[in-house]
């Protein structure tokens, strides 16, 4: 599989703060790939997410999509985040649209954006509350209307940054098969943050532990079983004690 984003040697800073909270970061996401990024609260995970979308630059290293380097917010990378993020005075199609027809998006006429729109709600399963507003929709409709939005812009890259960790269980667990699913039929190649190791294990084709100050890489599993894997409880087991086993090393040493 090709690589559709990579990053190199990257380094991240917080304002104003001398040691970076990342660095010596390596990664490449191919194409169809799934990678789970895991790590304790305030390790750097979301502000990695920041960087490889273009949003802040990094202190060192770089970024390359499609092996270009990244120097801005790139039109084929999509990011979603744990709060949906909806316009409370636009409906769902509204919504998900929006941004379609900002500077640096891919050109399209309106029917073209409209068609794309159209795809993305149904891809989801809101083509029935196309109309509505935010206020009407659950939580989990919600965090469907943002996928919408991110498949819209028909991305080669997919950040998600802990999407479901406001939904309950049940919702929760609807919404990581919609991911698969989605993810299996584009061949978008998608980084997970989360915190919830079940849920990478259920979702990824690596998982990566960050850890230490700064953060690096713990750790790296590749996951291969089949999917669906709900029913492989010991496989995925072992490999839950072998991540928290370092995790709680990587914690201990720092």
């Amino acid at each position: 599989m090709s690589e559709a984003l990579r990053a190199e040697g990257l380094a991240l800073h917080h304002p104003g703060q001398a040691q970076p909270v990342l660095a010596d970061f390596d990664l490449g996401l191919a194409r169809g790939e799934v990678v789970a990024v895991l790590g304790p609260s305030g390790v750097g995970k979301s502000s990695l997410l920041r960087a490889l979308a273009g949003l802040v630059p990094p202190s060192a290293g770089r970024v390359l999509v499609g092996g270009v380097p990244l120097v801005a917010p790139h039109p084929r990378v999509a990011i979603a985040f744990q709060d949906p993020c909806l316009l409370p005075w636009l409906t769902l199609e509204e919504n998900v649209a929006f941004g379609l027809d900002f500077r640096g998006q891919e050109r399209r006429s309106r029917a073209e954006r409209a068609a794309r729109v159209a795809a993305a709600i149904a891809a989801v399963g809101l083509s029935a509350a196309r109309r509505r507003r935010p206020a009407e929709l659950s939580g989990g409709m919600a965090s469907r209307a943002a996928l919408a939005r991110c498949l819209a812009r028909a991305p080669e890259v997919l950040l998600l940054d802990e999407p479901f960790g406001a939904l309950d269980e049940v919702t929760r667990g609807e919404m990581q098969r919609l991911l698969g699913r989605l993810v299996a039929a584009s061949g978008v190649a998608a980084l997970l943050v989360t915190h919830d190791i079940d849920e990478a294990l259920l979702l990824a084709d690596r998982v990566i532990l960050l850890g230490g100050a700064p953060a690096r890489i713990a750790g790296s599993w590749t996951v291969d079983l089949p999917r669906p894997r709900e029913d492989l409880l010991a496989e995925l087991g072992a490999l839950r004690v072998e991540i928290l086993r370092t995790l709680r090393t990587t914690l201990r040493r720092h």
